[in-house]
């Protein structure tokens, strides 16, 4: 596995900028591939695609609602706040001498319902699409009907003889297990080694199989794949290729857009939109970026942050080889305690889009995680999982690089998750940010 050192030498050569990114430093990348809305060239995927996703999470509202109590005050819409967060912003212009001009405000994804994480919005959607599918054919449900009726035992006997298989770090792995399972599917998540306990303790309480693996999110997702197809009822959710977990995602700007509105909040030229998202495989940041360009143009600006150690994204798009190169070939060891971003390869879907839209990534190290993570504690009184945090460095890091002028700007970091966190592994990662 790797590439031998004359063709590290070749590629730094080639991209100076990977000499800094090998030697794990953190660095920020401005893509020069980037282009205006009108200069896009054809997409897999459609605006259109995107509000027939959000008509399917309107059709399936009243069955959340219903079996999710959790989500009924938003009548089985699963969203999250966006809230301000100047006190943050001030912690960051005094300790890390940033510059941060406009608002600061964190989409609260860590506190989305039944899965406590951004990928309630993408896993949960894919497996209500293939839910849907089924049961249409099956003539058990039509369009227009009454969606309450997929909690009745007869939809679960149904579903029971169909499994449904994904690979997974964490967090991906909850939202398919916790739907699929509720649904009557039979369900197997395939976890990587860094994996935390007590997420396969939740999913095993609900019902899914847990197949663990000594290897990395990649290892996982293989062998899932390969388990999964093996059974002709077999369905398997594909996070380095799923057309549907992206569509998911890019349903939050949409909704995104009416809270903005509501706050009175002006995106354009002037009042540009910044926005920070953590990246893994890319899905769901390539999916919000995708829906936000898609409401907003040329007036926002999306970012993706990863671990030093696992930039993946980073290096697919620098050298333009997208998921045909990863981090190990220049002998990154994709190793993070950033749960969720542990990914050595970037997605085929999402990078084929992020490459043409995103604006930058930049890169960050552990210990920052730990330390942003106590700073929005302390000042905010919001926790997070260390991997959320990482896009709080991104307003600092811009005005820095002067990449627009941001006088005006709304920031929006995205914190992808945190809420179902077990109360005292949140304390040890508070306690290990104070010690830095």
């Amino acid at each position: 596995m790797g590439f031998g050192q004359q063709e590290i030498n070749q590629q730094i050569q080639k991209y100076p900028l990977l000499k800094n990114i090998t030697e794990l430093e953190p660095v920020v990348w401005l893509n020069p591939n980037q282009k205006k809305m009108d200069q896009l060239s054809k997409m897999a995927v459609t605006k259109q695609d995107m509000e027939d996703a959000a008509k399917l999470w309107e059709r399936f509202a009243p069955f959340l609602a219903n079996v999710f109590p959790e989500t009924s005050s938003s009548g089985g819409i699963i969203e999250s706040p966006l809230r301000q967060i100047a006190n943050m912003k001030k912690v960051l212009n005094d300790k890390y001498d940033a510059n941060i001009q406009g608002n600061l405000f964190l989409k609260c994804d860590n506190e989305l319902p039944i899965a406590g994480s951004i990928k309630a919005r993408g896993g949960v959607y894919e497996v209500l699409y293939f839910a849907e599918g089924l049961a249409i054919n099956a003539g058990l449900i039509q369009k227009g009907d009454d969606y309450t009726n997929f909690a009745s035992e007869k939809m679960k006997k149904f579903f029971s003889q169909y499994c449904i298989g994904v690979g997974s770090t964490g967090n991906l792995g909850l939202s398919i297990g916790i739907i699929s399972a509720k649904l009557g599917f039979d369900v197997s998540v395939y976890m990587s080694a860094d994996a935390k306990q007590w997420k396969k303790d939740l999913l095993r309480k609900v019902g899914a199989t847990v197949v663990e693996f000594e290897g990395d999110f990649g290892e996982a997702i293989s062998a899932g794949r390969q388990q999964t197809l093996l059974n002709p009822m077999g369905y398997f959710v594909d996070d380095e290729d799923s057309k549907h977990l992206f569509l998911g995602y890019s349903v939050a700007a949409l909704r995104l857009k009416k809270q903005l509105e509501s706050q009175k909040i002006e995106v354009n030229e002037e009042h540009p939109l910044v926005v920070y998202l953590p990246c893994g495989v890319g899905g769901s940041p390539g999916g919000i970026t995708f829906g936000l360009k898609q409401m907003f143009g040329d007036d926002v600006h999306c970012f993706f942050v990863e671990p030093t150690h696992s930039p993946a994204m980073l290096i697919g798009l620098l050298t333009g080889e997208k998921e045909n190169v990863c981090v190990q070939d220049f002998r990154i060891d994709n190793l993070t305690e950033g749960d969720g971003l542990a990914v050595g390869r970037p997605s085929k879907f999402a990078s084929s889009v992020c490459d043409q839209m995103i604006s930058g990534i930049y890169t960050i190290e552990d210990n920052d995680l730990f330390k942003l993570l106590a700073q929005l504690a302390d000042s905010e009184g919001i926790f997070v999982e260390p991997s959320a945090a990482s896009g709080l460095l991104g307003p600092s890091k811009m005005a820095a690089s002067n990449y627009t002028n941001l006088k005006n700007a709304t920031h929006i970091v995205w914190a992808t998750g945190g809420s179902l966190v077990p109360k005292e592994d949140m304390n040890s990662f508070y306690e290990k940010g104070k010690s830095l």
